[in-house]
């Protein structure tokens, strides 16, 4: 399983002392700009000023060609072998029942002509129902909580298809600027056929009042593309007396991809 991130930049000069007023007025003044140059970017720019570490979060120096067969050597291989299906429950993962609204989220990976992409590990990470996660760089004083590590996998079906049993994970602070807050997500990571063809992206819940404040999810300027992130409520997901469904697909190629960390 992948180590959990915890979106925590260092602090620096700027972070210490913007409010969110300043950066709300900042990500207002990128929007701006960008209605007046007409552009329309499904991907956010590499360097997205009121997100204050994503100038540490990209490369600045040229790429260098790497030989894949030498990487290939020695990164994991999949399986169904290797998967058990209790992984993809983050419910019963211990010995008491976690704390906070339980909640399956479920959707389809498939490639941009909309043919299932099979076989794939799908990997999870969130924080728990009170904005933690278990991860020694979350020093947020929110309660963990011992029945709830936040971690999950699982592999695509026949028609591509995932499951997850959850919890609904909480908001939590950051250190972007003062008072800021993240969104409520699900951090998901999706293998492909080798390791260098890892995506990872975040998924979101509606009506979440945050949107509009964090400039991790502003820095997607396209309307639709930001759309693409966010979970819907399906009731044909929701199991009677035991949580609400949610439906998330993937698409991993073409205009409709899915936004990514990578393209960041």
């Amino acid at each position: 399983m992948s180590t959990p991130e915890v979106e925590e930049p260092a602090a620096s000069s700027d972070s210490a002392v913007s409010t969110q007023a300043e950066i709300s007025a900042e990500i207002a003044q990128v929007e701006s700009a960008r209605q007046r140059d007409g552009a329309t970017r499904a991907q956010p720019a590499i360097d997205y000023p009121p997100y204050r570490s994503s100038i540490l979060r990209h490369p600045t120096k040229d790429l260098h060609h790497a030989d894949p067969e030498t990487i290939e050597l020695w990164s994991p291989c999949f399986g169904h072998s290797d998967i058990g299906d209790a992984e993809a429950d983050l419910t019963i993962q211990h010995t008491g029942e976690p704390i906070g609204e339980r909640m399956t989220v479920t959707g389809r990976v498939t490639d941009g002509e909309g043919r299932p992409v099979t076989g794939q590990l799908v990997e999870i990470w969130q924080a728990n129902a009170g904005g933690r996660y278990v991860h020694k760089r979350d020093q947020h004083p929110a309660p963990l909580d011992p029945n709830f590590t936040g971690v999950g996998r699982c592999l695509t079906g026949p028609d591509g298809s995932y499951f997850f049993r959850t919890i609904k994970p909480g908001p939590y602070p950051w250190r972007n600027h003062l008072n800021a807050w993240r969104p409520a997500h699900i951090h998901f990571s999706i293998f492909g056929n080798a390791f260098t063809q890892r995506l990872v992206t975040q998924m979101y819940f509606p009506g979440d009042p945050l949107f509009a404040l964090d400039p991790i999810y502003q820095a997607i300027t396209d309307q639709k593309a930001r759309h693409a992130l966010v979970a819907t409520y399906d009731h044909t997901q929701t199991q009677p007396e035991l949580s609400l469904g949610y439906r998330w697909d993937v698409v991993l190629t073409g205009p409709a991809a899915t936004w990514t960390e990578e393209d960041r």
